[in-house]
């Protein structure tokens, strides 16, 4: 998630109003946005084109009453330095709503979300690429407000508090993070008044917190998760990645090889349990397979078949976590070094660990630095899903 108080400057042909522009008034209509759309001659309505950059909640209320016929109305929330995993967010939202809906693209770095010490002044400002992205990727706006906007009065007196799921993981390495970030999204959620709000896999337990929060104080809206993107060797999108060197960037590749290396033993693990399951004899009454073929003679036979089942009872939520550290034990004798924050396998429901005989969802994630590059990263995994 993301937001940003990148200033805008009329050099861009999108610009439809000055980001200086705080007077409330309807955005003026300067380069390609058209003050007076004529009317076409067979009579249908008229289809007013929005200011495409608002910095202000009134001028994005304007744009979206001025939107013509009406439809879905989506929003994609960022902090800019927006790359294609925002793109993925964007296009995926137009896709859901279609030609006639209205998609939001917010774009504020929300400094209740930083902690001290953390990158609030470093973290990079790009807001004319950001637009040309946003609406090549279908935004119909981009709400570019500035902190005084968002937070008339300085920052806010009573904020969302995320309870005991945002102090695990990424709520102890940052605290107070999931607070100010809840805080800023439902104010979002309320100035842009979407039927829908798209969000990263790659955040999965601010996903789920949102996902929660929707819930439990009933905001009428969909949250939709949309997949992880990732670069072509495996590292998730970020925009943190910029920070990183070359040689900082190949030990970081092993968060990434680390969740994959996972996700492949708990693939392995459920074949041999598929495989244990079909095995005669390895169900209801009786003898199990291996006994049934010992008894028959058929020793090398027996040996393997209870091999499989023994390799099957031994997996689990630890022999997959094992998988992934060892990937990371590695990567923390590279050079540059990689310092893990944390490797966890928890339940999507609430973020807590899951037990060795897990089954059902859960999602592995992890947290490390590179160099002065903080990371996160997870991937969604199944156990049973051979049942």
């Amino acid at each position: 998630m993301t937001l940003s108080s990148g200033k805008s400057t009329g050099s861009t042909g999108r610009t439809g109003n000055p980001a200086g522009a705080t007077d409330g008034a309807a955005p003026a209509a300067t380069d390609g946005a058209a003050a007076a759309p004529t009317a076409p001659a067979d009579g249908r309505p008229v289809r007013h084109r929005p200011a495409e950059l608002v910095p202000t909640v009134d001028a994005l209320a304007h744009a979206r009453a001025h939107h013509g016929a009406p439809g879905r109305n989506a929003v994609v929330m960022t902090m800019g330095a927006l790359h294609e995993g925002h793109a993925t967010l964007i296009r995926t939202a137009r896709e859901r709503v279609g030609a006639q809906g209205f998609v939001v693209v917010t774009v504020f770095v929300n400094p209740l979300q930083f902690g001290a010490g953390e990158d609030l002044d470093r973290y990079p400002r790009t807001l004319e690429a950001d637009l040309e992205l946003a609406f090549d990727a279908g935004a119909s706006v981009v709400f570019a407000p500035s902190a005084d906007e968002v937070y008339p009065g300085g920052e806010p007196q009573v904020r969302i508090t995320a309870g005991p799921m945002g102090e695990r993981l990424e709520g102890a390495s940052r605290p107070g993070h999931f607070d100010g970030m809840l805080t800023v999204v439902a104010k979002l959620l309320h100035l842009t008044s979407p039927d829908l709000a798209f969000f990263g896999q790659k955040d999965a337990q601010q996903l789920a917190l949102i996902r929660r929060m929707a819930r439990d104080l009933n905001f009428p809206v969909e949250i939709v998760g949309v997949e992880t993107v990732r670069e072509t060797d495996g590292l998730a999108l970020s925009s943190r990645n910029r920070y990183l060197s070359a040689e900082e960037r190949r030990t970081a590749l092993a968060l990434s090889g680390a969740l994959f290396a996972a996700r492949d033993r708990l693939a392995a693990q459920e074949a041999l349990r598929a495989r244990a399951a079909s095995l005669p004899g390895a169900q209801g009454r009786g003898e199990t397979r291996a006994e049934a073929l010992s008894r028959l003679g058929e020793a090398r036979a027996a040996a393997d078949a209870h091999a499989v089942a023994q390799a099957a009872e031994r997996g689990g939520a630890e022999a997959v976590r094992a998988a992934a550290l060892a990937v990371l034990d590695g990567a923390a004798k590279a050079e540059p070094p990689l310092t893990l924050d944390y490797l966890a396998l928890v339940d999507p429901a609430d973020f807590t660990e899951v037990a060795d005989d897990h089954d059902g969802e859960a999602v592995l994630a992890v947290a490390a630095r590179v160099g002065t590059t903080r990371l996160i990263d997870n991937i969604p995994l199944t156990f049973g899903a051979t049942k």
